[in-house]
């Protein structure tokens, strides 16, 4: 069994990766959606309210990890303390999970967030301000925290 933590910056393509992992069989779970379906359209949440869809997708995770199901969690993970409570999570039950970090240009990664136009959850209207400080802000994961794939987009 495999957990996939897909992590970057808005923009970067993570919604498209876990797709694809989707397709090969992974159950995907997205921040994004849940917010989206809780009616929350901007972006950042307040914190009470991320917290409480992390702890909806911390439940739904560890049901199908319990169910023997490969999972795919699609949020930005953008700090290392945010990857950190997944792996603890995960610890509870033996699972080490594999970061995919999924990298574009910061020229695409504008590019895309700059054609947004709010029609659905990861379409998401990020102004130009806030998309700079998810660029500086993000702290991009390293090998020391576990096992890391990079993801290049175009």
């Amino acid at each position: 069994m495999t957990v996939v933590l897909v992590c970057g910056v808005a923009g970067a393509g993570k919604s498209t990766h876990a797709r694809r992992l989707e397709a090969s069989g992974f159950a995907r779970l997205s921040f994004d959606e849940v917010a989206w379906d809780a009616g929350h359209r901007e972006h950042p949440l307040p914190d009470d309210v991320a917290l409480a869809i992390h702890e909806d997708l911390r439940a739904r995770m560890l049901a199908l990890v319990g169910e023997g199901r490969d999972v795919v969690v699609d949020t930005s993970f953008w700090s290392r303390a945010s990857r950190d409570r997944y792996r603890s999570w995960l610890a509870e039950v033996d699972v080490v999970p594999v970061v995919h970090h999924v990298v574009a240009p910061r020229e695409v990664v504008l590019a895309r967030l700059a054609a947004r136009r709010g029609a659905g959850p990861h379409d998401v209207v990020v102004p130009p301000a806030l998309a700079e400080r998810y660029l500086v802000g993000f702290e991009v994961p390293t090998p020391d925290e576990g096992p890391l794939e990079l993801v290049p987009t175009a």
